[in-house]
């Protein structure tokens, strides 16, 4: 990559659809669902200045992805813990993006807080807002537990979505991955 960054891929089976996986030498940089591999690779390329060279990764990167792979895997054979100690490379994230998403990182399974919540744990009460923005932004999905933010009114709130259903298919993901963790939540109305 122009930049120096060498990043490994893949692609891991997910009864929702291609799980697309990303990692550096440092540890996981990207995990997405609900978007083609050309979706995958722009996004890669918008945040790293360039195309990754996805034809010869490095030994170190190679060796983060094979773990990632196997993280994930074993998450979608059930280990809600599985990416419990993986690295991840947030590295091009900033320093408030940083810290949000640190902080959802630290939601076990079967738990869910509100945006209000993640601001008051990080010392920012009042920046529920922001914290969504952070969220939103958020590019390492499911090892970063997103899907367990939800609305401050306890409904499932919104979830990214791809080309492959948008918004809607977002939040039926989330709903689902909520219900694997024993969470069922009420939607708002006229939603989804």
């Amino acid at each position: 990559m122009p930049n120096g960054r060498v990043i490994a891929t893949a692609v891991v089976p997910a009864p929702w659809g291609p799980l697309r996986v990303a990692a550096s030498r440092r540890g996981l940089v990207a995990m997405e669902h609900l978007v083609s591999d050309g979706e995958f690779e722009a996004s890669l390329a918008r945040r790293f200045g360039g195309p990754p060279d996805l034809a010869e990764p490095d030994g170190a990167a190679r060796a983060m992805l094979e773990r990632a792979i196997s993280a994930a895997t074993a998450f979608v054979d059930g280990d809600l813990d599985a990416f419990a100690g993986l690295p991840v490379d947030l590295s091009d994230r900033s320093a408030w993006d940083r810290r949000v998403l640190d902080a959802v990182r630290q939601v076990p399974p079967g738990s869910t807080v509100s945006y209000g919540d993640v601001a008051r744990m990080i010392g920012a009460p009042g920046a529920a807002r922001a914290v969504g923005g952070a969220i939103g932004r958020c590019p390492i999905g499911l090892a970063i537990p997103c899907h367990r933010v939800i609305a401050g009114d306890g409904s499932v709130g919104g979830y990214g979505g791809g080309s492959w259903g948008g918004r809607a298919a977002g939040i039926a993901l989330k709903e689902e991955l909520l219900a694997r963790e024993g969470i069922h939540l009420p939607r708002r109305r006229g939603a989804g």
